[in-house]
């Protein structure tokens, strides 16, 4: 008989701002430099644009800017991780993440994370606040994150083709 969940996995934090977001390794795709995202109209703040990268236009998104964090320090070299999203949505595979530095792999087990929650209310896109080792860390809730950018997107499509289309007909 196999034990059901494993005893270790391994995961990545990732830097954003003050702190690190802790993710399953598996959902990183790739980190890449930053471009310059593509505006999405009617976005928040939080929702940077979308980049290009391998043929997909991605969402890109401040983390620090959707969960109220303090962004950490300018200097350092800003990247983007591109997330494999999980919610299997053909519109939306990947999602990208503003970065400063590079992911750093750990593992991990149950007695290596402990929640810091301290009963107030999480801010949007955040499942919990945990403590690894010696690093203060977030939990992204990537569900939320995902369904709040498909509900985003589709809302700028519509207007993104009537911009086009219309921009479109005046060329004629």
């Amino acid at each position: 008989m196999s034990d059901p969940l494993p005893r270790e996995i391994r995961c990545v934090l990732v830097p954003v701002g003050n702190l690190r977001l802790l993710l399953p390794n598996a959902t990183i795709a790739e980190v890449i430099t930053q471009s310059t995202p593509e505006p999405v109209a009617g976005a928040p703040a939080w929702l940077l644009g979308r980049i290009a990268w391998r043929g997909w236009r991605v969402p890109l998104v401040s983390f620090t800017e959707l969960a109220g964090t303090e962004e950490g320090d300018a200097e350092l070299s800003v990247r983007v991780a591109v997330l494999k999203a999980l919610g299997g949505h053909p519109k939306l595979p990947f999602i990208a993440v503003l970065t400063q530095g590079f992911p750093r792999l750990t593992t991990l087990n149950a007695e290596l994370i402990i929640p810091t929650h301290d009963g107030k209310p999480l801010p949007p896109g955040v499942r919990a606040h945990v403590l690894v080792r010696d690093d203060v860390a977030m939990i992204p809730d990537l569900e939320w994150i995902e369904a709040t950018l498909l509900e985003l997107l589709d809302a700028a499509e519509p207007a993104a083709s009537a911009a086009s289309s219309s921009s479109f007909d005046s060329e004629d």
